[in-house]
């Protein structure tokens, strides 16, 4: 599960297919996304003809690492673990190296399955629990879960642990090597700002970073988030590995990620 070479010299760049160049089918934008020299991301593999991914060329960053489930409940816990245990060849076929997590599963819109109006302290000890089997899971097939942060006001209303506090904390109280953060800077920009300091607390325990402009959810350069800035701090904290682009393009595909490129160049 090799990674890809930086593209920006401090950091791997990576892109969402699922956003951009949508008028080509998957593998032919997989293509694209592969010559521009990204690597790639996916969401749901059970929407995707997995071979076909494979005999793209491209080097995958992230996917979804399950189908169903949720991390606060009983019944919902047990099902993550399932279908996280059936993504897990999937991430092997395709070279992914990082499977990624939710508070619960979204449906088609966005929107939580299991909407929590509130957080209960049995909620956090479950979550807790469910990410520990989720890290037993990942150290026993050698490969790594990120869970992601998400925001309530804009895109996914009553999730639960959708903050990046939340989540850093669930993490961090894991503390196992099986078991990052997939730190989302634009839901983060929406629910906490302090963006810079947000990396700072999370660098130990960060997989990898996903970026969008706000408002918008576009590219980088496109709305208040001073991105060229936080590349700055990010290297100079140290920090060399993922920046994925989950952003719908605001004019031109190519152009959006020329424009990300330049952001995180140093």
């Amino acid at each position: 599960m090799a990674e890809k070479p930086a593209s920006a010299g401090a950091f791997t760049l990576a892109v969402c297919a699922e956003m951009v160049f949508r008028s080509m089918p998957m593998t032919e934008r997989l293509k694209r996304i592969t010559e521009l020299g990204f690597a790639a991301e996916i969401w749901d593999w059970t929407k995707h003809d997995i071979p076909a991914l494979t005999r793209s060329g491209a080097i995958f960053s992230s996917m979804t690492g399950y189908v169903t489930g949720t991390l606060a409940d009983a019944d919902g816990a047990d099902e993550l673990l399932r279908t996280a245990r059936l993504s897990i060849p999937v991430a092997k076929e395709i070279g992914c190296p990082r499977l990624n997590l939710h508070g619960t599963g979204l449906d088609g819109e966005g929107l939580p399955v299991v909407k929590a109006h509130i957080v209960t302290p049995a909620m956090w000890l479950k979550a807790r629990d469910t990410l520990e089997r989720i890290a037993d899971l990942g150290e026993e097939e050698g490969v790594t879960f990120v869970l992601e942060n998400l925001n309530e006001a804009v895109d996914h209303p009553k999730t639960p642990f959708a903050k990046a506090a939340d989540t850093i904390n669930l993490v961090s109280s894991v503390n196992r090597p099986a078991l990052k953060l997939n730190l989302d800077l634009y839901h983060a920009q929406i629910g906490e700002g302090n963006l810079i300091e947000l990396c700072r607390q999370a660098l130990p325990f960060i997989g990898e970073i996903q970026v969008a402009d706000v408002p918008g959810r576009k590219e980088p350069g496109t709305g208040e988030i001073n991105y060229p800035a936080i590349a700055r701090a990010l290297h100079a904290m140290g920090y060399a590995g993922v920046i994925g682009l989950e952003a719908w393009p605001s004019e031109d595909d190519e152009l959006a990620l020329r424009r990300f490129r330049e952001a995180f160049t140093l």
